[in-house]
């Protein structure tokens, strides 16, 4: 008993360390971008950076709470294809912008439903599962949209998405996100809802037990989720100004990357908002910064690929460290002696 209390007090000390590291090592790479990258630090730049990021940002939300209670989605791309062609599809159909969204939002919930439905009422493991609808999403799309782009949305929508505030560097679009987030934080840090997320990532089994309704949650998270990556394959059209079957392909490599570099433990249990989104503007950063450079996309792919390894290795490594200092500390402590009668 002592042991185990002795190991989740480390762990959670880790947790903090590491969310603290990520936020000093985004503000290290911020200021040596500024003070040594040609054009880091000008307004149209860091619209684009910001601009760049959301999409990942917006999915790192509900992959967030999904992934602290133990479970991952990885067809989040391919949902958001799949909403970006439908809202292509409809719009050559000559169905107003109005119309269309809502439309792809529910076929996102609809997307997430499925995953969630198989993952809680089969049984089947939800890296499986979405490992096969990020194929079948994908397809769908292709089949919906074939190989042609759209471009000839309504400018109204293409300047929200693309747009920034005046002459600053503050895109239109992360508003919404900036309430979105702070949705998330109180929903996941102060809320039953999220405190029983947490109860689940760590021992489904005792949260069962202890009253909360498992399944029930896990398909709302797949449901959000969907919605989510939906919302996002619409502002990635929008942003972009192109629609196509193939839009954010890829995109699941980069959420999961920042989320896992933020601090959340892919075994679930662990991990806070903050950290997510500090890693992920910490990647949007890196990111920027090498396109800046001329770094080629494959070189960036690898980067990536390279940070995901590294933020589940680095964690695991820290907190087995840790326990095994603790515990030699704590079998060097002398022990009283005991007194006499």
């Amino acid at each position: 008993m002592a042991d185990s209390a002795l190991t989740r007090a480390v762990r959670r000390s880790a947790l903090v360390r590491w969310d603290g590291a990520v936020g000093a090592l985004l503000i290290v790479v911020l200021l040596l971008s500024f003070t040594t990258v040609d054009g880091f630090g000008n307004a149209l730049n860091l619209s684009f950076l910001i601009g760049n990021t959301l999409p990942i940002a917006l999915i790192a939300l509900p992959m967030t709470l999904l992934v602290v209670s133990g479970e991952i989605d990885l067809s989040v791309a391919s949902t958001a294809g799949l909403s970006g062609a439908v809202m292509g599809a409809l719009w050559n159909q000559g169905m107003t912008i109005e119309t269309i969204i809502p439309i792809c939002l529910l076929l996102g919930v609809v997307c997430g439903l499925v995953n969630g439905l198989l993952v809680t009422r089969l049984g089947l493991p939800s890296l499986a599962v979405t490992i096969g609808t990020l194929a079948a999403y994908r397809g769908i799309a292709q089949i919906v949209l074939g190989s042609d782009a759209v471009t000839d949305f309504p400018t109204q929508y293409l300047d929200f998405a693309s747009g920034r505030i005046g002459d600053t560097f503050v895109p239109y679009a992360l508003l919404p996100f900036l309430v979105l987030l702070a949705i998330a934080v109180v929903a996941l840090h102060a809320t039953p809802f999220g405190r029983s997320l947490f109860a689940v990532g760590a021992s489904e089994e005792a949260a069962r037990f202890a009253g909360i309704r498992v399944k029930r949650q896990k398909l709302v998270l797949f449901t959000v989720t969907g919605l989510m990556a939906s919302l996002t394959g619409i502002f990635w059209a929008l942003h972009y100004a192109s629609a196509r079957f193939d839009n954010a392909t890829g995109l699941e490599l980069s959420v999961v990357a920042a989320v896992l570099l933020g601090g959340i433990d892919f075994d679930g249990g662990k991990g806070t908002l903050g950290g997510a989104i500090a890693g992920v503007f910490l990647l949007g950063a890196l990111q920027n910064v090498m396109s800046l450079q001329d770094v080629s996309a494959q070189s960036q792919i690898v980067v990536t690929g390279v940070l995901l390894v590294l933020s589940v290795l680095a964690p695991r490594v820290a907190r087995q460290i840790s326990v095994a200092r603790a515990g030699r500390r704590a079998a060097s402590a002398p022990t009283s002696a005991p007194t006499s009668p």
